[in-house]
């Protein structure tokens, strides 16, 4: 089954709640929908039985975007794939709106994605849960359903720590319980936002990689060795070694120090800041030469270790 198929699957088993999963949980109100809602184009909308917060079948047209939600790119080519994919099966997975603030019609906090699908498929209604959230909740949810599926770029999930940060009161401890990864991770994350403006495009747009974008901060010529970095397709050991360079060591100096010091290979060094980042744990590896060596994952809890095997066997979290 393909990750579009998946986004517009319902026929999952029902399992145990972990990780990210937990927390969808206590933001939705442990909201059950026990078996999947069918909308077909053109068709009658079918509703399977529900408990909890029941679902309701609402008016595509009546339904507006969530201002400033954390997601601002989307892939058209992917939403046409999945378009594809609603007309042919029905939209299986409801979305999830609250009334909007201003009383006219509804407002989307989770499933952006299936809605622009919906409309592109013809669909004139479509299943969702519909949920009475104040602004802070509505945000959250939007965040942690965004970072479940990894649809979020670096900076687009920077930004959204910082508003929820700066515009709801929390804490990076209390954002890293809520997204399920490590409060370092939530912290580094938030360091991007202190490159410039065009820096920051190039990682959202992926012609800079997060390890290139963390190598850059606090540089003076950040912007340009980023261009360089997207002509050249240079390390980030490289980087590194440019920025060290600028500050004042030359490149030499600045290459010998990347080689000695802790007596490690700067470039599994950086393969462990990578997998670091990607994964928001601490990760080690002991390389032994002749190809062989040790990957050793760390967590803290629980919980990241669920989350470490959900990914690791390719499940949905």
């Amino acid at each position: 089954m393909s990750d579009i198929e998946k986004e517009n699957s319902g026929s999952t088993p029902r399992k145990r709640p972990s990780g990210l999963g937990r927390g969808l949980n206590a933001l939705f109100g442990d909201a059950a929908v026990e078996a999947p809602v069918l909308a077909t184009p053109g068709g009658a909308a079918k509703t399977a039985p529900a408990t909890g917060d029941s679902v309701q079948h609402v008016s595509v047209g009546s339904i507006r975007p969530l201002p400033n939600q954390p997601r601002r790119h989307f892939d058209d080519a992917a939403i046409a794939e999945l378009a594809d994919s609603i007309g042919a099966r029905g939209l299986l997975q409801p979305i999830i709106i609250r009334r909007a603030p201003d009383g006219q019609g509804y407002q989307l906090v989770a499933g952006e994605r299936r809605w622009r699908a919906a409309q592109r498929a013809g669909l004139h209604q479509i299943p969702a849960l519909v949920r009475e959230l104040d602004d802070a909740a509505t945000y959250e949810i939007a965040l942690v359903e965004n970072i479940q599926r990894q649809d979020l770029n670096a900076i687009e999930e920077a930004t959204a720590y910082r508003r929820l940060i700066d515009d709801f009161g929390h804490s990076q401890e209390e954002l890293a319980k809520l997204v399920g990864k490590s409060r370092s991770h939530v912290a580094n994350l938030m360091r991007l936002l202190d490159l410039p403006q065009a820096v920051q495009a190039m990682v959202g747009d992926g012609s800079l990689s997060m390890g290139h974008a963390r190598a850059l901060i606090g540089a003076d010529g950040a912007e340009s060795i980023a261009r360089k970095v997207a002509k050249e397709g240079l390390s980030v050991r490289a980087v590194e070694a440019l920025v060290r360079a600028e500050k004042g060591g030359g490149r030499k100096a600045a290459d010998e120090s990347a080689s000695s010091g802790s007596g490690r290979d700067p470039d599994i060094m950086a393969v462990e800041r990578h997998l670091s980042e990607l994964l928001g744990i601490g990760v080690a590896i002991q390389y032994a030469g002749g190809g062989k060596g040790a990957l050793t994952l760390k967590f803290a809890s629980l919980d990241q270790l669920d989350m470490i095997c959900q990914r690791l066997s390719g499940e949905s979290i």
